[in-house]
């Protein structure tokens, strides 16, 4: 239902001259796709640590990992084709993540859910979501894509004492 996307990866040759590594579709190692789904995640990048060591040439190709929604540490880069209700998109659950995301719609239109609110988000549109109870819906007639950026976080000792019990965070 979706396009592919398009990964540049750059790097340095032997001389430390900087140069495209790829230009391609990164493989998808899931199954995290179709209307079964209700959307089609596309790994682009990850990293199991917070701050990456930069090499001339990556050690592995970082989609070929198992699949997780959210990074166990580190951080992750996906592209989300979300579908309308109409061709097999649905709301997700109410979720929390233990995550720092920063979510950036490129095109199509997504509703955020919070617990007091709704926000149509329109191309252009930045949400910075902190580890928030939300949920997600593509109400539109198109599919709607947006770039998740997953950032692993904690949460501090104070909002850990207002948040309810069990916290039951998606992973």
């Amino acid at each position: 239902m979706s396009r592919v996307c398009r990964r540049i990866v750059t790097g340095h040759d032997e001389t430390g001259k900087s140069v495209v590594l790829s230009d391609s579709s990164p493989l998808q190692h899931h199954a995290m796709r179709g209307p079964a789904i209700g959307a089609d995640f596309h790994e682009l990048w990850s990293s199991e640590t917070a701050v990456p060591e930069l090499s001339a040439v990556p050690g592995r190709e970082p989609t070929e990992r198992p699949f997780q929604l959210m990074p166990a540490a580190g951080h992750l880069l996906r592209i989300l084709d979300v579908y309308p209700l109409s061709d097999g998109g649905r709301r997700t659950p109410m979720h929390r993540t233990r995550t720092l995301d920063y979510v950036v719609v490129i095109e199509g239109e997504l509703v955020l859910i919070l617990d007091d609110s709704e926000v149509v988000l329109h191309p252009g549109d930045v949400v910075v979501q902190r580890g928030t109870d939300h949920a997600w819906e593509n109400r539109s007639s198109a599919v709607a894509r947006a770039a998740f950026f997953h950032i692993d976080a904690i949460f501090s000792p104070d909002l850990l004492a207002v948040l309810p019990k069990p916290l039951n965070l998606m992973t």
